[in-house]
C-alpha cells in the first residue's frame, strides 16, 4: 500500500488531493512540524530532507511535490490525470515546474512576489478551464494548491485574477478536493500566516 507523509495545509496538500481523486487505497501519516515530527530519526530515515511531502511506494520512497504527481499520473493511467500526447504531458510538466520554481518562492517571499507571479499564472492559465488540455490533469493540483495557499495567507487583490478564481472554484466542487480539506482541516493547520474562514 502507498503510505503519504503530510502536513496539513503545506505541500503535501497536492498529492493528498491527487490520491482521493485517484479512489486508490493509501495510509495517511500526518506529520507535526510544531512538534518537529519532521526532524524524527525514523522520519528523516525515510526523507533525509525532513520535508513534506514523501509517498512511500513498493519500490521505494519520493520526494518533491511534481515527481509523486508524475508519478500516480503514470502509474494509475486509468485515473486520466495525465495528458496522452507528448506535447500535453510536456505541457503538464511545464506547468508543475512553473507551480514549483515561481509560484512557491514568490509566496515564500510575501505578498508583492506573490502578486506578480500569479499575474504569470493569471497569464499562462488565460480563459482556459484546466492548466492542459480541456480536463483535469496534475497540473491543475499543483497549481490549486499553490493558488490555496497564497489566497489564504495574503491579503491579496484575487478580483485581478478571474481566471485563477474560477479555476480555483472548479477545483473546490470536487470531492476529492474536499474530502482532502476536510481531512486535513480535522487534523489540524500548523502553518505560519493561514487564515480559513
Amino acid at each position: 500500500m502507498l503510505t503519504l507523509y503530510i502536513a496539513p495545509g503545506a505541500s503535501s496538500m497536492a498529492p493528498h488531493i491527487a490520491l482521493n481523486q485517484i479512489g486508490v487505497p493509501f495510509d495517511l501519516r500526518p506529520l507535526s512540524f510544531a512538534r518537529g515530527e519532521q526532524r524524527e530519526a525514523a522520519y528523516l530515515a525515510i526523507n533525509p530532507e525532513g520535508k513534506v511531502p514523501t509517498l512511500v511506494t513498493e519500490d521505494g520512497a519520493l520526494t518533491e511535490v511534481a515527481a509523486i504527481l508524475f508519478y500516480l499520473a503514470r502509474r494509475f493511467p486509468e485515473a486520466g490525470l495525465l495528458p496522452e500526447d507528448a506535447m500535453g504531458e510536456a505541457q503538464m510538466l511545464s506547468w508543475m515546474s512553473f507551480a514549483a520554481a515561481t509560484l512557491h518562492p514568490a509566496h515564500i517571499a510575501g505578498p508583492e512576489r506573490a502578486e506578480a507571479a500569479l499575474d504569470q499564472a493569471e497569464r499562462r492559465l488565460g480563459t482556459r478551464e484546466w492548466a492542459v488540455s480541456d480536463r483535469l490533469s496534475m497540473a491543475d493540483i499543483h497549481l490549486f494548491r499553490l493558488f490555496w495557499r497564497m489566497r489564504h495567507t495574503h491579503l491579496l487583490p484575487l478580483d485581478k485574477w478571474p481566471g485563477l478564481l474560477a479555476h480555483y472554484d472548479r477545483m473546490m466542487a470536487l470531492p476529492a478536493v474536499q474530502k482532502t480539506c476536510t481531512v486535513e482541516r480535522g487534523i489540524g493547520y500548523e502553518l505560519r500566516g493561514l487564515k480559513l474562514p
